[in-house]
């Protein structure tokens, strides 16, 4: 039997179900209040709040692992004291209720200074990992290869919104998961020692994006971002194939493929209004 992979319906969360069941969450950017703070924006920690989001989803769905799928920590290049406080006691709480898995993200240097290496939780490589019959890497790299000879793959790093506008140019940005596959010619180009023939090297595997667990980190609006626009080289260099990709909100509405949704010609307005008001202020100073 495949793996199943099934979204936690309103929550930014997956179920991924094989020999073992695993939770998985992505973009938690814990200490973010900090950086907001030093940007003149005033917030309590949330911190406590998300370890209970977290904690009920262990408590419904009884794990053997969870997997925070990249960016757990906020701040770069420098360790916050946020961060020093908290991180500590949000992955080692995590780790007395079940296994914890991390998928490093670029956002998570140093983390590995900031728990006690005798709980169980283990870091992988920034290239991913394979864990239960499925791959996982966060998607500011380009996945290890092994990743790419399974079936499902699940990545993160973009935050994955869409955004409505109405006729009178007022708009709302919700989550989203991304459902899609690898673009095979580019991915080609870049592991050039892979054997795309031999099905123990390449699946052709379906590819999950994530939407960020932390909502104070704002997301990139899939249907008016261009391929240039999205981050990571696997996305950046058309490495996934965008067009095609299939669009659900967090209730579990299907969007449809994102060709079908684009709002291209928002962005284009949006942009030339804030070059606009770029030359206007340049022409004020």
């Amino acid at each position: 039997m495949p793996p199943e992979i099934t979204p936690i319906i309103e929550e930014p969360a997956l179920i991924v179900t094989n020999s073992e069941t695993s939770l998985v969450v992505a973009d938690i950017h814990l200490g973010i209040e900090w950086d907001l703070y030093r940007s003149g924006i005033n917030l309590p920690s949330q911190m406590k709040g998300r370890l209970d989001r977290l904690l009920g989803y262990i408590q419904e769905n009884s794990p053997d692992r969870v997997i925070l799928l990249g960016d757990v920590k906020h701040n770069v290049p420098q360790v916050s004291w946020q961060e020093k406080d908290e991180i500590p006691c949000f992955l080692e709480t995590l780790a007395e209720h079940t296994h914890v898995d991390i998928i490093p993200g670029n956002h998570d240097g140093g983390l590995e200074l900031l728990f006690n290496r005798q709980k169980d939780i283990t870091v992988h490589s920034a290239r991913g990992a394979l864990i239960d019959g499925v791959g996982y890497f966060h998607g500011h790299t380009w996945p290890a290869p092994e990743i790419l000879a399974v079936s499902y793959v699940v990545t993160a790093h973009n935050h994955p919104t869409v955004r409505f506008t109405d006729a009178f140019g007022y708009s709302i940005v919700e989550p989203a998961w991304i459902r899609t596959k690898f673009n095979l010619e580019v991915l080609k180009g870049h592991f050039g020692n892979l054997n795309f023939e031999n099905p123990a090297q390449w699946a052709d595997p379906e590819l999950f994006v994530m939407p960020a667990f932390n909502e104070l980190c704002g997301g990139i609006p899939f249907n008016e971002s261009t391929q240039e626009e999205l981050l990571g080289p696997a996305f950046s260099s058309g490495g996934i194939k965008l067009e095609a990709s299939e669009v659900y909100l967090l209730d579990g509405t299907r969007l449809g493929l994102l060709r079908n949704i684009r709002k291209l010609q928002y962005t284009r307005v949006r942009n030339k209004n804030m070059d606009r008001r770029r030359k206007s202020s340049k022409g004020s100073t």
